[in-house]
């Protein structure tokens, strides 16, 4: 799997780009490809997608935006031809709110996203992700471990701020397991 590539934009099609490294050009499907620039430098995060008939590599401006994407595609009925164009439209925060407000409206503007695969998104991702700005680097191992556990981001959020960070993480978990049983 790939983390990143590094590299010099030769080409621009309709939904992906070619970019060069080490004199080896590989196409790499993005959300709005108009975007780039030809013969500029650019680092993009890859995701490799590979199915029987299928080995592409879909890039994104931040690791938020592959995040996201890898936790869209994971939900019933949406694959990465679909997810993809949510972000040439939509933001990460945008979408995280979509989802986490249920606003069914705002997800099915999306091309291939109806009513159903709206409802699905929202039913399969509501309450489990992350929003890296509104909480620090210190706490997301502890919101990753309680989301894990089964409890949502709306309840975690509430309690989060009465764990000390400055505890070793084993200790910050019983506390907040303790908090979220009252």
């Amino acid at each position: 799997m790939f983390g990143y590539i590094k590299g010099n934009v030769k080409i621009i099609n309709a939904n992906s780009i070619i970019l060069e490294n080490n004199n080896i050009g590989y196409i790499i499907f993005v959300a709005n490809p108009y975007i780039y620039k030809i013969d500029y430098d650019y680092m993009i995060y890859l995701y490799n997608y590979i199915k029987e008939d299928e080995n592409s590599l879909y890039g994104f401006n931040s690791e938020e935006e592959k995040n996201l994407f890898l936790r869209l595609i994971n939900v019933k009925g949406l694959g990465p031809k679909t997810a993809l164009p949510m972000f040439a439209t939509g933001s990460v925060n945008g979408i995280i709110d979509a989802i986490e407000r249920e606003k069914i409206l705002y997800l099915k503007k999306f091309p291939k996203v109806g009513e159903k695969l709206a409802r699905q998104i929202i039913l399969d991702l509501k309450g489990k992700l992350i929003v890296t700005k509104i909480e620090s680097n210190e706490r997301e191992e502890l919101i990753e471990v309680l989301i894990g556990l089964g409890y949502k981001l709306v309840d975690i959020k509430k309690i989060i701020s009465k764990v000390s960070s400055e505890l070793d993480i084993e200790i910050q978990i019983k506390e907040a397991l303790k908090l979220m049983l009252k």
